[in-house]
């Protein structure tokens, strides 16, 4: 491949992803099993089945790439090249039949995210994009919305209730910044943020696999993703997430975090 290529990159994560829906969908609102894992989260076929197909489309693709996924674990983290999968984001809308569960594919170079992908297969919407080259909906560029203030932002705030509960102190001080402030749940608020309809989301106790492919997306579309700290995200960060439209708002989030 040669070096940079990330819109080949990007082009192959939104076609795997795509042809993935099937498999996904033939288990929507239908009646399965439901497992839980070691951490008490729910695991279905459907998880675990999308996962093998994605996993096999990237290696008929790119043999020599290394690929970590949340069922099935990591191989070749070493390789230049890992693409990182959660088949569904969202088990828990799934099982219950909303269909604001995604498909997160995303692809590192060197560790650094350069192409990702936010497939909603029960909305039929696709969101993509890659640092510095733009992101798109459904085909259509897209952008972080720009012009607002961080006193009138839309906030979304996933695992709140994790927040309040382990977090008191920092969830008082994000309920009193912006305008708006919504409880949300997995992927679909940063492809909000991307398309410019929310300001900034706070995300809390994630795993590689649910922020790694978000980051392309939200730099595509000029939006800022970090940890708490403000530092970049990658393999071994600790699972906190400050993503906003603006520097602005993303300064008034690091603030409203901070001990």
């Amino acid at each position: 491949m040669p070096d940079g290529d990330f819109a080949g990159l990007l082009d192959a994560a939104e076609a795997i992803a795509a042809q993935s829906t099937g498999q996904t969908m033939q288990y929507f609102r239908s009646t399965f099993d439901v497992h839980n894992k070691s951490d008490a989260s729910p695991v279905t076929i459907a998880d675990r089945t999308t996962e093998t197909a994605i996993r096999q489309a990237i290696s008929n693709r790119y043999p020599d790439h290394g690929i970590m996924g949340e069922e099935h674990g990591a191989a070749g983290l070493d390789r230049e090249y890992v693409w990182v999968i959660d088949p569904i984001d969202g088990t828990k809308s799934f099982i219950s039949g909303v269909p604001l569960f995604g498909t997160l594919i995303g692809v590192l170079r060197h560790g650094r995210p350069v192409a990702g992908v936010i497939h909603m297969p029960g909305l039929d919407e696709t969101f993509t994009g890659a640092p510095g080259r733009g992101a798109r909906f459904n085909g259509a560029a897209i952008h972080c919305r720009s012009g607002v203030a961080p006193e009138d932002a839309f906030l979304c705030y996933n695992e709140l209730h994790k927040l309040i509960r382990h977090e008191p102190d920092r969830a008082a001080r994000l309920l009193v910044t912006g305008r708006y402030q919504r409880p949300t749940m997995d992927c679909y608020p940063y492809a909000q943020l991307a398309a410019g309809w929310v300001d900034g989301v706070i995300d809390y106790d994630l795993d590689p696999y649910d922020y790694l492919p978000l980051v392309g997306v939200v730099q595509g579309a000029g939006g800022i993703i970090t940890d708490w700290d403000g530092a970049p995200l990658g393999l071994r960060s600790d699972g906190t997430v400050a993503a906003a439209a603006s520097p602005e708002i993303h300064a008034a989030l690091l603030s409203a975090l901070r001990d």
